[in-house]
């Protein structure tokens, strides 16, 4: 599985149905400007704290504003044993530029 994930990969999963967790580790104020539909969010500075709330044998796609927290966390739950992590790339900045316009950028 590859460490990154681009946004058009992700909406194909969605629309075919793929079982996933998208994990959404940006901050409150930040889903409030925009969000993905169905993401779980788990803010970055509380994963080590909630990562009991994730099944480390589900397939979780990771997703901030542009991409750099994401690959952080998606790389620290790797090293915890999360084996089936990505990161997507470009966050949901790309998402709204490539995938959604209707999703907001900030």
């Amino acid at each position: 599985m590859e460490f990154e994930i681009t946004p058009e990969e992700v909406s194909t999963l969605r629309r075919q149905g793929g079982e996933f967790t998208l994990l959404d580790v940006r901050e409150p104020q930040e889903i409030a400007i925009a969000a993905l539909p169905g993401a779980v969010n788990i803010p970055m500075g509380e994963i080590t704290t909630r990562m009991q709330e994730l099944d480390p044998e589900q397939h979780i796609v990771v997703v901030c504003h542009h991409g750099i927290r994401s690959a952080n966390v998606a790389a620290w739950l790797q090293r915890q044993g999360f084996e089936r992590v990505q990161s997507m790339r470009g966050g949901i900045d790309r998402w709204s530029k490539e995938v959604d316009p209707s999703i907001p950028t900030y």
